[in-house]
């Protein structure tokens, strides 16, 4: 009889959490298949936008796309905005916030001009890890601490996460991400973990996490270290190529007639004399013929400084925040940015698998560190550290050193990490912000801030790139309401696609393939990079400005295959003319970075393939002698900020084209053997490097 009621005591909490369980487990299924509902309510004309669906039948011939206004046009038009015909807003910034604000204004009917310093993305924004993620370490600090603010960050980047992949899905793709498990007691805490994480997503899910036990975690990912393996979590985020992404937003807000202009300057911010409200900005084309020499074809030259109307001004430039800030305020204003330092490396593809990230969410102090494929490439890092404010940071030895430290200890030990497959490298800060109405100044926020000044600057800070569509918003909404502005119509940037996402299909190199007689891998490249727009790149191929260039890097990565920029990767020349012709590149930095990325690739590819940018460019803008020697030197010193070693600055052309790249390489390996780089278990020396 005891045993009886013994027995009924313990079924009934067991069978009540059983059904609590079960109802769970059904619930999250439920919201995990539900479509999401992504309905439309902008009515978007052809002719504005320039849509090609993804064909349904044989291509008979590539689509047409309406051209964009020119840079030339986008200065005349900041010239022709007085105080009688002001702008509805300016906004300072053309970063990942920047472009995504003006995106924003522009699709509400609002007129819009964007002004950036240097080029679209040419700061953080082209610096990230390239992921698009919720934020797993941040889930864990929110139930550790009792953190709600942490919480409710996670659940905004998990919502937009989802938005961000339908919105480009050329540019992002969902990414499995593997949590490897040394110790048996923490596989049902990472599991908790991630099965939270794919509950909060709810509908937006990428895709359920699942355990792997050390087989099957050791297939997925070869390289891992077995010893002690006792299996691996899986969870989905995603991945995005970031600084296309960036100039993608630009190309779209410009497409639904938003001014968009790089490489230009705002000096001044312009008050009412009576309100001392700001009223307008000063900006200097730093294209201008004083700075670079004669313009070439397509660059104008204004007045040294121009006085733009506008309604409001939205400050969005990231970490030099507070130079903006103090242009309203003075010299004494408070600072409010906290710079942190980001060090990403770029390995070769196989030290990781194409399809499956890692992340070590304790490294030996601490920190988190991904392990990412990326582009062909294997990307690792990063660091977290105090900084200083500079245009192009440059990465410290310590800090290359540090991440290869962690990589190993992952990695197999029969797999040598060697210093000089650092292929790029690079240093991205991170503006974490103080908000400047807190009455704990010395309090971080962890998402981000806007703040609206006495004399009416508006100014968005903080966040990350997964978020950046949200901030927009509430930066736009609060711009209507400090302004009074009259937009058309309500937010719409949860549906709107950006440029290239409209006919591209996951079956578009294919089209790419038939119809121009692409190699596979450079139709790939030129659908996941452009969208739909690769028909218009693919269009260029026999271009007579490029056959009309001579240069040692248009020779054939093999016999039968096409010229290339660079005969190891699958960038082609026409890609130069496209983004020079319609993507607002002016510099030979803004291509090999911020276009095709080849300088976040493979930073020796980068200036083998120089003498070819500059040819192209040259040719298309009518440069002269001088210009191209200042885009020589000034692209070398960008290099040397992604990994080139310092006393390489100088390097020639004439040394390049004789091939000394390829002898600095002998060099590294000769030095590498040398100084007898790997010890035992993979104990790393370091030295040497790109």
């Amino acid at each position: 009889m005891a045993a009886r009621t013994t027995a009924r005591s313990l079924a009934r909490p067991f069978l009540i959490g059983s059904s609590i369980g079960l109802a769970g487990y059904l619930t999250y299924r439920t919201l995990e298949r539900r479509p999401a509902s992504h309905t439309s309510t902008l009515t978007i004309a052809n002719d504005v936008t320039g849509t090609a669906a993804p064909p349904s039948h044989p291509v008979t011939s590539p689509p047409r796309f309406p051209p964009l206004p020119t840079r030339a046009q986008h200065l005349e038009a900041l010239q022709s905005a007085t105080s009688d015909s002001p702008y509805d807003l300016i906004i300072i910034g053309g970063g990942a916030t920047g472009c995504g604000v003006a995106v924003d204004a522009a699709t509400r009917g609002l007129k819009v001009a964007l002004i950036e310093r240097d080029d679209f993305s040419s700061g953080t924004s082209s610096k990230s890890t390239k992921l698009v993620h919720g934020g797993v370490r941040y889930l864990e600090k929110a139930v550790k601490e009792f953190d709600y603010s942490q919480y409710l960050l996670v659940r905004e980047a998990l919502k937009e996460r989802a938005v961000f992949l339908t919105t480009a899905p050329h540019l992002s793709m969902s990414l499995p991400i593997m949590l490897p498990v040394y110790e048996w007691w923490k596989a049902p805490y990472y599991w908790a973990g991630t099965k939270c994480y794919d509950f909060l997503a709810g509908k937006e899910n990428l895709e359920s996490s699942y355990f792997l036990t050390r087989g099957k975690a050791l297939e997925a990912f070869p390289m891992l270290k077995g010893e002690g393996l006792a299996g691996a979590l899986v969870y989905y985020d995603g991945s995005h190529n970031d600084s296309r992404m960036n100039v993608t937003l630009a190309l779209t807000a410009a497409q639904y007639g938003a001014t968009v202009v790089n490489h230009a300057e705002v000096t001044e911010l312009i008050k009412d004399p009576e309100s001392g409200k700001i009223c307008g900005v000063k900006v200097k084309d730093l294209l201008h013929e004083s700075k670079r020499g004669k313009p070439g074809k397509g660059e104008s030259t204004p007045k040294e400084s121009i006085s733009i109307a506008a309604k409001g001004v939205i400050n969005a430039t990231g970490p030099f925040t507070d130079a903006i800030r103090k242009l309203d305020q003075g010299t004494t204003t408070q600072e409010i940015v906290a710079p942190s330092s980001g060090v990403h490396i770029v390995l070769p593809g196989y030290y990781s698998p194409s399809r499956m990230g890692l992340i070590d969410p304790s490294t030996s102090d601490g920190r988190v560190i991904f392990f990412l494929p990326w582009q062909g490439n294997t990307i690792a890092g990063t660091t977290d550290a105090p900084t200083n404010i500079t245009p192009h940071p440059i990465p410290r030895e310590e800090e290359i050193s540090w991440i290869l430290t962690e990589v190993r200890r992952y990695l197999s030990p029969n797999i040598t990490v060697r210093r000089e497959d650092v292929l790029a490298a690079w240093s991205g800060i991170r503006p974490l912000v103080k908000d400047p109405d807190a009455k704990n100044t010395e309090s971080l926020v962890r998402n981000h801030l806007i703040n609206v000044s006495d004399s009416g600057l508006i100014t968005i800070a903080g966040g990350k790139w997964t978020t950046y569509r949200q901030m927009a918003e509430e930066t736009v909404d609060t711009a209507i309401s400090t302004f009074n502005l009259k937009p058309k119509n309500q937010c719409v940037t949860e549906h709107v696609k950006l440029i290239g996402a409209h006919g591209f299909s996951k079956t578009l190199f294919i089209n790419l393939i038939q119809y121009f007689g692409l190699e596979v891998d450079v139709a790939k490249h030129l659908a996941q990079n452009y969208g739909d727009r690769a028909w218009e790149v693919a269009k260029l191929v026999n271009d007579p400005v490029l056959s009309s260039v001579s240069s040692a890097a248009t020779a054939p990565a093999a016999s039968g295959v096409s010229p290339r920029i660079t005969p190891s990767l699958p960038f082609i020349p026409a890609e130069i003319l496209y983004t020079v012709r319609s993507e607002y590149a002016l510099t030979a930095v803004d291509v090999i970075a911020r276009r095709t990325r080849l300088a976040f690739l493979n930073v020796h590819a980068a200036l083998e393939a120089l003498p070819m940018v500059i040819d192209v460019m040259g040719k298309e803008l009518g440069w002269g002698k001088e210009r191209r020697e200042r885009e020589w030197t000034e692209t070398v010193g960008f290099l040397v900020s992604m990994g080139l070693r310092e006393e390489r600055r100088g390097v020639k052309r004439t040394e390049v084209e004789g091939g000394v790249v390829r002898g600095w390489r002998e060099v590294e390996r000769e030095r590498g053997e040398a100084e007898g780089r790997v010890v035992g278990r993979g104990e790393m020396v370091v030295g040497g490097g790109v």
